[in-house]
């Protein structure tokens, strides 16, 4: 009999008590549902009226599309550079130079701190003050700037973390052979660390997408201040931001499904090919008897 390996098995009287409980939980959860459900129906926030103008091609072209268009375009760049950013981190934290161990930490530490917010509200004046973009890319230079900065330095942590989670000995194998520690981090450590880091790089990348959603106090175009702006013209705020939580729940399963799906095409890569059998090789080995 195997055992469980975080608690230990319940028995007749535990189980049942856990069905108790999770039947009780579910019949909770879905009262409380109706409770919501009929409150909102009782003030006509859930009426036909208020879903009419989703129907609407103006409503989407207007307020949705260009909200999405922004989150999209924020996040992608913010995730690209993020990842330079963090990589390039990571590594020099993990350096054989003092100064330039140094400077990584310090950086890293400092970034990880500050609040994302402060940090977008910084970039944007900044920006504004010496006129470094146009003002209609104001906003989104310091939403870019900000997800860069916090999330790059989150990665740099991910990535040192999953270089220090690999055996010794991959190390001690690569100086044996001769390679240079930027050889040993460029050809063996970071290409098997990759893999076990991307379970938490997707979670991180999530987060550069929902965060995307603050940067409406520097009046960035974002699906969530879209929502809000459906809301104040067409009187719909629940029906609004329903619609804009199944639109950014869905971007997020597809993106944590896409890198599952990377991941999983990783680790076959890696595969090596499947051994011989021993027929096989006594064949090879084994030579047969000579002919006459």
């Amino acid at each position: 009999m195997s055992g469980s390996v975080l608690f230990d098995a319940p028995g007749p009287r535990a189980r049942i008590r856990n069905h108790v409980v999770t039947v009780l939980t579910v019949v909770l959860t879905l009262l409380a549902l109706w409770v919501v459900y009929t409150k909102l129906e009782a003030k006509g926030q859930l009426s036909a009226e208020k879903w009419k103008p989703f129907l609407t091609a103006n409503l989407w072209t207007t307020y949705i599309m260009p909200g999405v268009e922004g989150t999209l375009t924020a996040a992608g760049v913010s995730i690209v550079l993020a990842l330079v950013l963090g990589l390039v981190l990571g590594v020099g934290r993990m350096s054989h130079a003092l100064p330039v161990r140094w400077v990584c930490s310090v950086i890293v530490e400092f970034f990880r701190a500050v609040p994302v917010l402060i940090m977008m509200i910084f970039a944007y004046f900044l920006f504004a003050l010496y006129g470094v973009f146009p003002g209609e890319h104001l906003a989104l230079a310091g939403v870019i700037t900000g997800l860069t900065l916090y999330n790059g330095a989150v990665i740099a942590e991910i990535v040192r973390a999953g270089v220090a989670a690999l055996p010794r000995g991959q190390k001690e194998a690569a100086s044996a052979l001769g390679l240079t520690s930027g050889q040993t981090m460029r050809s063996v450590l970071l290409p098997q660390a990759i893999t076990s880091m991307l379970p938490v790089l997707i979670s991180q990348l999530v987060v550069v997408l929902k965060d995307s959603s603050i940067g409406f106090v520097i009046t960035f175009v974002e699906l969530v201040r879209q929502g809000t702006q459906v809301g104040a013209a067409y009187g719909n705020y629940i029906p609004a931001l329903m619609v804009v939580a199944v639109l950014m729940i869905s971007v997020n399963f597809t993106l944590s499904w896409l890198a599952t799906w990377v991941e999983g095409r990783m680790r076959r890569s890696r595969r090596g090919t499947a051994p011989l059998d021993s027929e096989a090789v006594e064949q090879e080995v084994v030579p047969g008897p000579a002919a006459p």
